[in-house]
């Protein structure tokens, strides 16, 4: 079974958030084409980046886990993000923080949980939306080989038992938010260890580059 002919297995379950996607509000994020949008945009996944829920700031969200659209200020995180990336690579501050051309390469963006109501994060927690994810995780790593797991911060390494090490290659460190940015993630070389590990594998490396 393919991933997104497993996405539409889960989907037919009793899931709670199945009533809001059913009822969508206006003051729902992302919109509600983009709610799957991380799926929509892969092929062939190579790393995967959990979040934990989206942006709740209007305009922000845009169904890839860190990733806002062009035109929307770039939040703390994904600014401490692309330091990380000036540090490794040197490249230069990107003017958006658009992260669909990760996507295009195989990076899988995954907010743990997919909505949120305006103004309210986590508002949209225990509605079966973490299990959702748990399952599609669970489901990558049975069915696939040779992906980098990023797990940055606490949330993310609570999703390392989903994973089997065996097969895959798993990145640790702190969260980039301005909070925990400094207790390990700044310096972590996650980027380079990523594509070093691909190149190993005999898989095309990420261009990370923000353009």
């Amino acid at each position: 079974m393919y991933l997104k002919e497993k996405i539409q297995e889960e989907l037919k379950k009793d899931y709670k958030f199945l009533s809001i996607l059913n009822d969508y509000k206006e003051n729902y994020y992302p919109s509600k084409e983009n709610i799957f949008k991380s799926f929509e945009l892969i092929n062939n996944i190579k790393v995967l980046i959990i979040g934990q829920d989206p942006y709740h700031k209007k305009g922000q969200a845009n169904g890839l886990s860190f990733s806002v659209n062009k035109d929307i200020k770039i939040p703390p995180s994904l600014r401490n993000i692309f330091k990380e990336l000036n540090q490794e690579y040197g490249y230069d501050k990107p003017k958006h923080g658009d992260l669909s051309s990760w996507s295009k390469q195989g990076v899988l963006l995954l907010n743990s949980i997919l909505t949120v109501e305006e103004g309210k994060p986590s508002s949209h927690k225990k509605l079966g939306w973490e299990d959702f994810t748990d399952n599609i995780i669970r489901y990558i790593s049975d069915n696939e080989e040779n992906i980098v797991f990023l797990l940055w911060g606490n949330f993310a390494k609570s999703k390392e038992i989903l994973i089997d090490e065996n097969k895959h290659h798993i990145l640790k460190s702190s969260h980039p938010s301005p909070f925990s940015v400094n207790r390990g993630f700044l310096g972590c070389g996650h980027f380079k260890k990523c594509n070093e590990y691909l190149k190993f594998k005999n898989l095309n490396p990420i261009d990370w580059e923000i353009k």
